[in-house]
């Protein structure tokens, strides 16, 4: 038996079981009784429903929309998977993305630092080399006055030599001091 006709049959059973006429008195089986003539059009209805396959066409429909409910279920089981997937992908990009920018950051801060000692570096050795230069103008300017004093005092002490042995010495010590000086160099030189 087909899924159809036990449809059917199985109306038809609760249609005769449900009848008013079985309440009914008189004749059942009369064209006068509008039970009987209900029940005959139910059945013609019924017939014809089966003639023409409806039972099996509502089936087919109903199987058809069952079988496009799962494929749209699959759908969207197969979306959602999808979905899924590609959240995770973006949660691994996203966090390697993370990852990356604090790697660059950390990086960044190293570098600074090392810029920033190297710099302190730079700006030591430039204070070293500027106060090693001050300490040698310094030097210099300080050996410069002193040269400068030592030359100044002996010019003055020739000077006041010169003064000294102009006032006591007579002509003919000078002329000797003269004549001693050549001799002296005279035998320096042979």
């Amino acid at each position: 038996m087909t899924k159809s006709m036990r449809l059917t049959l199985s109306t038809l059973l609760a249609g005769l079981a449900a009848s008013p006429a079985l309440a009914a008195t008189g004749p059942f089986i009369s064209l006068r009784n509008t039970d009987f003539i209900v029940l005959l059009a139910f059945l013609l209805f019924l017939g014809i429903l089966i003639y023409f396959k409806v039972p099996s066409l509502l089936v087919g429909m109903l199987d058809k929309r069952s079988e496009g409910i799962k494929t749209e279920l699959e759908e969207a089981r197969a979306l959602r998977e999808e979905a899924q997937t590609l959240l995770a992908s973006y949660e691994r990009k996203q966090k390697e993305v993370q990852d990356q920018a604090d790697r660059i950051v950390s990086s960044a801060k190293e570098d600074a630092r090392l810029a920033a000692e190297q710099a302190r570096a730079d700006m030591a050795k430039s204070l070293d080399r500027r106060m090693a230069a001050a300490k040698d103008q310094i030097n210099s300017a300080e050996a410069a006055a002193v040269k400068e004093v030592r030359d100044q005092a002996v010019t003055i002490a020739v000077a006041a030599a010169r003064d000294v042995i102009a006032k006591q010495m007579t002509a003919a010590q000078g002329n000797k001091l003269i004549d001693d000086g050549i001799a002296q160099v005279d035998a320096k030189l042979h």
